[in-house]
Formats: C-alpha cells, structure tokens, sequence
C-alpha cells in the first residue's frame, strides 16, 4: 500500500470557515444544559475570531426576536432568552392509559 501524507486532492472532507467555527460554538454555548436552565449565556470573542464573523453572528442574534443582546464592557455579549410557553395538556396531545397485562416472562 502507498503511504499517504496529508488529505489526498480529492478529499470529500472540506475545511471548515471561521464564520461556521463561531456559529457552532455560539450554538453550543446557547444549547448548554446549563445555560438553557438559567436562560442566558455570555458570549467571549476569541481572538480566532474575526471582525466580519462576530459582527454577522451579533447581528442574526440581535434579528431574532426571541433573543435579547446586551454589549458588555469587556466585549463580551450577553445573550438572554424567555422560556417558551409549553403547549397545555389536552390541546392535541393523546395520553395513553398503562395496560395492565402481565409479563410475558
């Protein structure tokens, strides 16, 4: 077998963007067990990040109403959510009563 060094030139694996590296952290920041409970999550830029992909990701967080943007004085950004209202019981969902069978072991 031929020893490979590196990716070959047709590699179906492709280099991720600067832009979809912020994207994914700010998602996972947001999506966290714990900053889901508390409802807010504060955002560091790193220095991997560049100007043009924190402005854009700044900007579709403060276009989405469900988010509230605060600019801190470190540079930070704090992101803060409402919980969301649960559909009520009995509005379209089927409750299933146990059967009360015996085990078939």
């Amino acid at each position: 077998m031929a020893k490979q060094n590196g990716a070959p030139a047709g590699s179906a694996r492709a280099e991720v963007t600067g832009m979809e590296r912020l994207g994914l952290r700010v998602s996972s920041m947001i999506n966290h067990p714990v900053a889901q409970a508390q409802r807010w999550v504060t955002i560091h830029r790193l220095d991997t990040d560049g100007d043009r992909e924190w402005e854009e990701v700044l900007s579709v967080i403060a276009e989405t109403d469900e988010l509230e943007l605060t600019l801190n004085d470190d540079g930070s950004v704090t992101v803060r959510w409402e919980q969301q209202e649960v559909e009520a019981a009995g509005k379209g969902e089927v409750e299933f009563e146990p059967e009360e069978e015996t085990a078939p072991f």
